[in-house]
């Protein structure tokens, strides 16, 4: 009985803290990650009743196209995107239009392999659901 009092303590630990990393250092704090060696931007969403709402992601480039991919438990960024698919993006400084594109197939399957989350980013997530990936294409 004790073993189970223990286990559960430390799951109850390990679920506080996963939902304090998901919530308040990337929900909120949305760090910038550029001096770790990866690659950011800021996705700039707006409904149709003009409220604007930004989110810090890391992005990723593939055969000169921009990713972004939804890998946490919270993705309500990803769906405003699917809801409202014109978005803008601050990519190094620059702003610009674009559209957001679910990745499906082949293509998704290609880009997942070339950027794989690796098992201590998992662990940090808690394991999170499978991830949902965006291609964000130049708006003409």
């Amino acid at each position: 009985m004790k073993v189970l009092k223990w286990v559960a303590a430390i799951l109850a630990v390990y679920v506080g803290f996963v939902i304090a990393f998901e919530t308040f250092f990337l929900g909120m704090y949305q760090p910038k990650l550029e001096r770790t060696g990866i690659p950011m931007l800021v996705i700039i969403m707006t409904d149709d009743s003009g409220v604007s709402r930004e989110r810090r992601l890391a992005r990723f480039e593939t055969e000169g196209k921009v990713y972004v991919s939804a890998h946490h438990w919270t993705r309500g960024w990803y769906h405003r995107a699917l809801g409202t698919p014109n978005v803008r993006a601050e990519i190094d400084g620059v702003v610009a239009d674009y559209v957001a594109v679910p990745v499906e197939g082949e293509e998704f399957e290609r880009v997942a392999a070339a950027y794989p989350l690796p098992i201590p980013a998992l662990f940090l997530m808690g394991f999170p659901p499978p991830r949902d990936i965006l291609r964000l294409d130049p708006a003409m």
